[in-house]
Order: structure tokens, then sequence, then C-alpha cells
């Protein structure tokens, strides 16, 4: 029987949500078919589906996977004999073309195992590094970060042991941005003596909005206090120059531009004072423990390098298509669009009060799109985007969240096919109702 998550089972309202999404499902046309060519060949896993998730994990580009495949027999870089410095040779070329393409020295380029264990070793390192050489104790972030970084901050300010940090919440607008006037910072962060680290992602993961990291990175320069960015949902999408930001630390994922999951990319400047979480053999500066994935580091950059060489191009067939599908939503009563210029190209971010988020998730599935809420579950209940009730939204609202995430090679027919369903599909879900 089909339910909505969260909803007991037998529930009156799991009981109307069951019936009334059936009914649908039932009668829904049949999914969207995808026009095949040579572009959508290489990248399309299923053919008969409009993939809708790109914040989520982007399809391998063919560029990582040739440069993966080559570097695939390749040993262990830190091996002194002969196999292993043709190894080091291969990795030492891949950092050297991700620090050119992300404005940063090759010594600065830390290839990690996620951009979550990016963000970790950012984040708790420099809050450690602070508090041991100049016992500062304040680690400075909003509410709308990911939670790659909010559980860092969380574990370093309220987790199971008393290091001794305070958490400085930094204020964000109506668009989920973090308010730069600096009076305001300047309240929040008392004296930037004190403050061990402050965060801001670059580009938020579910709203998709640009966050003022140039600004942030300024005003946290001025002061001396170390500054990470999140920059796992901007790297590849937007230019980056590691220098020019003049941020501490930075972190990248690969798999959010189409190289391999499981590598990500640590930014650290060559003074930035990090204790390390992560303890061993120091392999990548001290920072980072453990034997480098050679292989992954390598489509890494090569992924990387096709993002940058075609991001003009790629972004404006993606804003393409994301405007066709928004044109659509709109014409839905009562929707609430969170995306916002500036923001990424291909985001698409809006809530449908009275819908619920996982029933359109469902309902597109059955229509052949893959799409997400944007927000996490846990133990299979849909939970209110805490991005959107930073931002002030109602829970009630939040809960009907839907992100369409749009990549350059989504086929233009496959969009407008879902352009036309779209408002029957979104007023389907908001007719189910909202689970209790």
């Amino acid at each position: 029987m089909l339910r909505f998550l969260g909803s007991p089972p037998g529930s009156p309202a799991a009981t109307q949500s069951s019936q009334q999404c059936r009914a649908f499902l039932e009668d829904t046309s049949p999914p969207l078919r995808v026009r095949s060519s040579p572009q959508t060949r290489l990248a399309i896993v299923n053919s008969s589906r409009l993939y809708l998730d790109n914040a989520a994990t982007q399809r391998l580009r063919p560029e990582a996977h040739a440069a993966m495949q080559e570097a695939a027999h390749q040993l262990n870089p830190a091996g002194q004999y002969s196999s292993g410095r043709t190894a080091r040779r291969v990795l030492e070329d891949s950092r050297e073309e991700v620090a050119e393409l992300l404005g940063a020295d090759a010594a600065e380029v830390i290839f990690t195992g996620s951009g979550t264990e990016a963000d970790n070793i950012a984040i708790q390192g420099l809050a450690f590094g602070s508090l041991a050489h100049r016992q500062a104790r304040l680690v400075a972030s909003a509410a709308i970060e990911h939670p790659a970084v909010a559980e860092s901050v969380d574990w370093l300010t309220h987790g199971p042991i008393d290091f001794g940090f305070e958490r400085a919440d930094l204020q964000v607008d109506a668009d989920g941005r973090v308010k730069t006037d600096s009076d305001v910072l300047e309240t929040t962060l008392k004296s930037g003596e004190n403050v061990a680290v402050m965060t801001c992602m670059w580009a938020n993961n579910e709203t998709g909005n640009i966050q003022p990291v140039r600004e942030l990175a300024r005003f946290a320069r001025e002061r001396n206090i170390p500054f990470h960015t999140d920059a796992v949902q901007a790297v590849g999408h937007v230019p980056v120059n590691f220098h020019e930001l003049g941020a501490t630390t930075l972190a990248a994922s690969a798999h959010k531009f189409g190289g391999p999951k499981s590598v990500g990319i640590l930014l650290a400047r060559r003074d930035a004072d990090i204790l390390s979480p992560v303890r061993g053999g120091g392999q990548e500066r001290k920072l980072r423990s453990g034997t480098v994935n050679v292989q992954g580091a390598a489509g890494a950059a090569a992924a990387l390098a096709a993002s940058v060489q075609r991001m003009e191009e790629e972004n404006l067939e993606a804003a393409n298509r994301r405007d066709r599908l928004r044109a659509a939503v709109e014409k839905v009563d009562g929707v609430r669009i969170w995306t916002q210029e500036p923001a990424l190209a291909g985001h698409l971010h809006f809530s449908v009060p009275g819908a619920e988020g996982d029933s359109m998730i469902m309902l597109l599935d059955a229509a052949g799109v893959d799409a997400s809420t944007g927000s996490a579950c846990s133990a299979g209940v849909n939970r209110a985007s805490t991005v959107l009730t930073a931002m002030g939204v109602d829970v009630s609202v939040a809960r009907g969240a839907l992100r369409l995430t749009v990549g350059p090679d989504a086929d233009l027919n496959a969009v407008d096919d879902l352009a036309e369903r779209l408002p029957r599909i979104l007023e389907q879900a908001r007719s189910a109702g909202m689970a209790f």
C-alpha cells in the first residue's frame, strides 16, 4: 500500500494520501520519452528517464572516465621505487592542473575522500588550531549550511566533548543569504580576536542562491579571522580563484562537476593554522592521511578541466532548461520560488503550499523524472528544510519543497514535455494533502 513517509500506517492522512496518489499513478500518462543524441547517449544511464538531481551528483564526464582508465593501474604514490615515482607524477600533474584551474598553488591542493571530509578537516582543524595557539573559541556559521558544515560546527560547540567552543549564528535574509553589514557582523562576532573560525558556503545546495563569500572573506581577512567556504556546489559551475577570494580554506567535491565519487578537494593556504582531526601517515601535507587515490585525482582534474572549459556554454544551456521549468511552475497557484538571482544556473527550488515534498517526488518518479526535495530525510521521515526555516518559512510550507537541478545534457524535448505536465503533477500532489 502506498503511503507518504512520515504518516502513521492506517491514519486518515496516510489513507487519503495513498488513495489519491494511487489514483493519479494509475491515470498518469507514460513516462517522458528522452530523444537520444550522440551527447545524451554518452551521459544517460537510463534513457527513458529525465535526470533533474544534478545538485546531488552529476554523471561522470567522458574525460574523467578516460583519465581514470588510464590511471587505474597506478600503484602507491608514496613509494620510493620506480612504480611509486610514476604514480607520484600522475598525482602531482593532477594536483597542478587543479591548482591552475582554481587559482591556487599546487602546494595548497589537498586530495581528500569527499567534500564532507574536506569540510570536516578545514572547520575542525582551523578551530583546534585557533584554540591551541590563540585561545579563540567562537565558531561562526549560519543555519543554512550543508550538514557537512553544520554537523561539524554542532560537534565542536555542542558535542559529547566540551572543547570550550561557543557558536555565533550568522544572520541570513529572506533569500537565505548571510547578511554582510559590518555592524551586524561585528555585533554577532563580538571581538574578532576570539573567533576561531568563520564559515559560509559559496552556493546553497537547496536554493542554489550564491552567497556573498567575497565580502565575508574580506571582512574575515581584515580581522585575521580564519575563513572557510564550502564550495562544493560552486566549483565547476562558477569561476573560482582561491587567491583572489582570500579565504583560508575551500572545499570541493569531484562528483558535483562530473568527476568520480569519493574524491574531495581541500584548498588550504600555506599559512593556515590547521590541527587536522585526521591522524595517520600525513600523506597530504599532514592534513589528510591515507594512501592517495591517484585514479580519483586524475579523474577529478580531467572533469574540472572540462567543466571550466565549457562553463559558460553549459550554464547557458542549463539556465535555458531551468527557465522553461520555472515558467511551468509559476502557473501553479500560491507557489513560492526560493531560487533568486544570483544563483546557480541549473537550480530551481520552490514550495507548493499544501503539498508534501515526498508526494511530488513519487509522482515525478512515476512520470520518469528523477528529482529531490533537497533536504535531508532521517529514519524515513520527510523533514522540513532547515534552510527554508532559517529563512523564516513556515514548517508546513517548507515541507512542500521540491528541488529540480538541471544539467546541460538534459534533453530539451523531455524538459518541454515535463513543463507541459508539471503543473498538473504539482496540483495532484497538493490534492493528496499533507501527511501528519
